[in-house]
């Protein structure tokens, strides 16, 4: 079973890379850097596997670069409160 099919795995597996990039000494810019990379890649690239997933993608596919930087850093911060 992938991460990717139950959403509460997925924001757990990103609390756990952020801890780990948190603690090698990522800086927040970096951090939201590959965050809008990794948002892009699945967006291109995965089918969404809950409704969740279907919500961020399609969210995804009607922003303009800026606004889907910020849905990335709200990905970070919403996995940051956990």
């Amino acid at each position: 079973m992938s991460v990717l099919d139950n959403f509460e795995q997925w924001k757990d597996f990103l609390a756990d890379r952020l801890q780990q990039a948190q603690q090698q000494g990522l800086t927040q810019q970096v951090i939201s850097d590959v965050a809008y990379q990794i948002g892009d890649y699945l967006a291109r690239n995965v089918d969404p596997k809950n409704p969740e997933e279907r919500v961020l993608a399609d969210l995804w596919k009607v922003a303009d670069e800026k606004e889907q930087h910020v849905l990335a850093n709200m990905m970070v911060k919403l996995v940051q409160q956990k």
